[in-house]
């Protein structure tokens, strides 16, 4: 790993067209201003990150932690998509939208028990080098000003080494360290050759019989522990801290000024032949201004595309008279981000079938929250959720057998209409600590600071003849961000109407419904 890279990563003969010369590379490596570092404090999040580090390291003593960034991902040719760092990278140094690639973060062991953290990346390179103005992959004249080690030691209260320093960190790797695996490919492999060679060398100096190493064993040993770091890592998120909590309230109130711009703009939305295309961008611009982007792409599902559980594609009208289910979350600069549907009828009004259907959503939505509270299990909001659903689908004559029947493990029919689940842990990422074990998430007991959704919807196919055409073609989700308290839980997006009566008044304009009024979060 050098400290510097002089060849343009995916640079072509076709497009390098940068003087060469050595009197250019005297004149532009000339003349330029004294830097001075203006040293920053320390952002909000620093002493968060640092008890999230202490709180890793009691659990791996003895262990060496390599927790990278990622690198940048190719999309065509010479362009790469824009870097997000990992998910467990972001959470232990607070480092988000504004992270440098090909980072990591190691937590080494300490004499006297304990972890001590170094934060390894490229820092950007004196104005000697020719790469600040011939690598368009970190140049300072290709991506503008990159952080000193010293400034971002200030901003995120952590010790910092240029990256050359961890080719150390890899060849001196054993037995004993454990690696984020999936979150930079080609650094794993470095480190699983390094403990590899490692293993073999300690069986040479040990003279042991060569049946008793096995290469195979010890990677394997090795790539265990690993996801049982992985797997740790999304268990600690399930409980939020009070950073983590005041982040989500600004990612909700920033999707709120979203949903309140696609409405502002539905004239010309329903006016464009893609109008569903008007919507998404119109979402991503709120995302932009005021946080770093949306958490995932945004579904904006009119008519029966509301009934395509993830449509994305997001190409076709927005026609009044139909329901539009806009799925959408504000990712900050933090990376937390919120994630919230509304499905609103596009002509202002809903028609008799799509009230009937909608409301029969919010009361199983309205059913799930009553129950949360610390000490039941996230299982039993979805059984709730699911409770409602039977029973208005039996209600309707939809169904061949009773909703007590239909409930039954070995029967469901009234899942054909909703086949999703109704909640998901959510955070850094929208599907929040995935790798979890199942005895800690879906069997998991809620406990306070833990945000989930909870999301019921109903989906009628356009061709499903077990439904009253008058149904067809119908789609409807409510999706709303819950934080559990000491006691009981909160909407924290509550305040977006989520009644029939209110979505209504708020499409129509009426101030009977007003969004909640909230400051722009703070960039990061």
């Amino acid at each position: 790993m050098a400290e510097q890279t002089d060849i343009a990563p995916r640079a072509t003969s076709n497009r390098s067209t940068t003087p060469g010369s050595d009197t250019f590379k005297r004149y532009i490596g000339s003349g330029w201003a004294e830097r001075t570092d203006i040293l920053p404090p320390s952002r909000e999040e620093a002493p968060f990150a640092a008890d999230r580090r202490a709180r890793l390291s009691t659990a791996y003593p003895g262990k060496r932690l390599v927790i990278p960034a990622g690198r940048l991902k190719q999309r065509s040719n010479d362009t790469d998509y824009p870097f997000r760092a990992n998910t467990a990278f972001t959470y232990l140094t607070g480092w988000g939208s504004d992270s440098e690639p090909g980072s990591a973060l190691v937590l080494e062991p300490a004499e006297g028990g304990g972890h001590e953290a170094s934060l390894y990346f490229r820092e950007r390179a004196g104005r000697d080098s020719d790469e600040f103005y011939a690598n368009p992959e970190i140049g300072e004249f290709w991506i503008g000003p990159r952080p000193s080690l010293a400034q971002v030691a200030s901003d995120l209260a952590l010790e910092t080494q240029g990256i050359a320093g961890l080719d150390t960190v890899v060849a001196s790797s054993d037995e004993n360290t454990l690696v984020l695996r999936d979150a930079d490919p080609e650094l794993t492999l470095l480190l699983d050759i390094a403990i590899e060679q490692a293993a073999i060398q300690q069986q040479d100096e040990a003279a042991l019989p060569a049946i008793a190493y096995s290469p195979a064993a010890e990677e394997a040993d090795n790539v265990s522990g690993s996801e049982s770091l992985e797997q740790k890592l999304s268990e600690m998120r399930l409980v939020k801290d009070e950073y983590e909590i005041g982040q989500m309230r600004l990612a909700i109130a920033a999707t709120a000024r979203g949903f309140d711009d696609i409405i502002a703009d539905l004239p010309r939305i329903t006016s464009h032949e893609r109008g569903e295309r008007l919507v998404e961008g119109v979402f991503n611009g709120r995302a932009r201004a005021d946080g770093n982007a949306v958490g995932y792409d945004t579904i904006a599902a009119s008519g029966p595309h509301a009934c395509i559980l993830h449509w994305t594609r997001n190409d076709g009208p927005v026609v009044p008279g139909d329901l539009i289910l806009v799925d959408a979350g504000v990712e900050l600069d933090s990376y937390y981000t919120a994630d919230i549907t509304r499905t609103l009828p596009v002509g202002g009004r809903f028609s008799d079938e799509q009230r009937m259907i909608y409301e029969a959503v919010r009361e199983a939505a309205d059913a799930a929250f009553a129950i949360v509270r610390p000490g039941i299990r996230f299982r039993e909001i979805h059984a709730t959720a699911m409770g409602v659903i039977a029973r208005k689908t039996a209600e309707w004559g939809l169904l061949p057998v009773t909703a007590e029947e239909a409930i039954e493990p070995e029967n469901q029919q009234h899942r054909r209409y909703m086949v999703h689940g109704t909640s998901h842990h959510l955070g850094l990422d929208v599907h929040d600590c995935a790798k979890a074990r199942r005895e800690m998430y879906l069997d998991g007991v809620l406990e306070a600071g833990m945000v989930f959704t909870i999301e019921p919807g109903l989906y009628f196919q356009p061709d499903d003849l077990t439904v009253p055409e008058s149904f067809r073609g119908i789609g409807v989700r409510i999706e709303d961000d819950i934080l559990v308290t000491a006691t009981a839980a909160e909407n924290l997006s509550a305040a977006i109407p989520r009644t029939a009566d209110d979505v209504e008044a708020w499409v129509a304009g009426s101030d009977q419904a007003q969004p909640p009024v909230v400051e722009t979060p703070p960039r990061m």
